[in-house]
């Protein structure tokens, strides 16, 4: 039997940049899905939901995300070597309302949201889910808005989840979605896990036949377009970083135009305007520069994500915006220095400095922006090592995950790595394993093995059977 990943295609990869998710299904047998939900039916029954202990304690998932679609997709928008976070849960639905619309937090943190693929979801459904057993609701290309004062319980265009036991969704970890009503009010069961990428692309890592960008066949989104910025995502999952920057002769009108809608209060105009202008060279990054130290906060935060479309020029301006006295200007630039990986090499030093920063957000975007631009490991190394010892564990945790993307470049933390294991917060221990993991050094994974055979639990152990069989 083949294993080997069912890599996407390029229409897939197409509408996945486009429209924020694919509706996808695996090819298990009827008899695999009902055996898996009479089981989850069971633990729920008798023990309630089983949290971040979801996977172990139905061993069967595990052979879904082995299987070949999975993987495949997996592989196809995050890389060969993504990680299954630590985060997973298993959510229950019979009831006949609706849920809001929303997005996902970072496991119960704040970050900066990537709009390139870093991070994705899948939901699985291992019983067949039709409309009315209320499936989960996606709103298609939502997926890089930060507001959703647009979306109401009546926005057309909303996609469902829905479809024979087997079916999943792969969703861009930022898209908008909610659960439907369960009108059937029987048993509803949505397997949701969390994937990170660990390595930034350096070529396609789907079934790529075609380099050019283009539209996926029959678009029709319900809220807006944004061509420049798809075609930014295509170029980075393809390798290339900045690959949209000066691609426009310089002209005063257009820019000044643009300038003024990074000041739309309807975002995806303002986020059009952010990436056209990354297409102006130096004259956009000006423009875009000065959006980033604009009075409102939300112009700041588009502006960022056009200066990380732009490549080298944009590194001088971010730097300099280091020292800013206001948090959130100088949170959207480390955030846009980091996305610029090796181009933003020479900022690294003064990103080491504001590890000591009062602001937790400043902290945790540095220790995050340390493990994306690489080009001195040593250096992040050593700053990472220090961020472990953050009083707060949001900075411990990306510290961790930062560590993973250096991977045996980052040997020298493997002692701060094992202290980290008896951590009290559940995440900061989750990801000190998963660095120790992608460190790979034999010290690594010795004490790797050494600490999940202490922390060993029997998966048939349960309060109505303590012992035997």
């Amino acid at each position: 039997m083949n294993h080997s990943p069912l890599l996407l295609t390029d229409e897939q990869m197409r509408k996945f940049v486009t429209e924020g998710f694919l509706i996808l299904k695996t090819d298990f047998p009827e008899t695999f899905h009902l055996a898996m939900t009479e089981e989850l039916k069971r633990v729920y029954d008798e023990e309630g939901n089983p949290g971040n202990n979801l996977l172990p304690r139905i061993r069967e998932i595990q052979q879904v995300f082995d299987s070949p679609v999975i993987t495949g997709a997996l592989t196809s928008v995050l890389g060969p070597n993504y990680m299954l976070h630590a985060h997973r849960h298993g959510h229950y639905n019979a009831l006949p309302a609706a849920g809001g619309w929303h997005k996902d937090s970072y496991f119960g943190y704040s970050r900066m949201r990537n709009h390139h693929p870093w991070w994705a979801m899948i939901m699985y459904f291992p019983q067949n889910t039709p409309r009315e057993l209320g499936p989960t609701g996606i709103l298609p290309g939502t997926q890089n808005y930060e507001s959703c004062t647009f979306v109401s319980d009546e926005t057309a265009g909303e996609a469902y989840a829905s479809g024979e036991a087997g079916t999943f969704a792969l969703i861009h970890y930022d898209i908008w979605h909610r659960s439907t009503p369960n009108v059937l009010g029987n048993a509803r069961y949505m397997l949701k896990f969390e994937f990170m990428r660990t390595a930034a692309p350096t070529g396609p890592s789907w079934d790529n036949q075609a380099a050019e960008w283009k539209e996926p066949s029959g678009l029709d989104l319900p809220i807006a377009n944004h061509e420049t910025l798809w075609e930014e995502t295509w170029n980075w999952l393809s390798g290339s970083v900045g690959s949209i920057a000066n691609s426009r002769a310089a002209d005063a009108a257009s820019i000044n135009e643009l300038s003024s809608a990074l000041e739309d209060k309807f975002e995806p105009n303002a986020l059009n305007a952010a990436y056209e202008l990354a297409r102006y060279g130096k004259q956009g990054v000006a423009a875009l520069l000065a959006g980033l130290h604009h009075k409102r906060v939300d112009v700041s935060r588009i502006s960022a994500y056009g200066l990380s479309a732009v490549g080298p020029d944009a590194v001088e301006g971010l730097t300099a915006a280091l020292v800013h006295e206001r948090e959130e200007t100088l949170y959207h630039a480390i955030f846009a220095l980091g996305e610029l990986r090796h181009h933003a090499g020479s900022a690294l030093p003064r990103l080491a400095r504001l590890l000591s920063h009062p602001a937790l957000s400043i902290r945790s975007a540095v220790a995050e922006a340390l493990g994306m631009i690489q080009t001195d490991a040593a250096a992040a190394v050593e700053a990472l090592i220090a961020c472990l010892a953050d009083e707060d564990a949001q900075v411990r945790f990306t510290a961790s995950l930062s560590l993973s993307k250096l991977g045996s470049a980052a040997a020298a933390a493997v002692p701060a790595l094992t202290a980290a294991l008896d951590d009290g917060n559940r995440y900061v221990r989750a990801h000190a394993l998963e660095a120790l993991r992608y460190i790979g050094t034999e010290e690594a994974k010795d004490i790797l093995i050494k600490s999940l055979f202490n922390a060993r639990w029997c998966t048939t152990t349960t309060p109505a059977n303590a012992f035997y069989p």
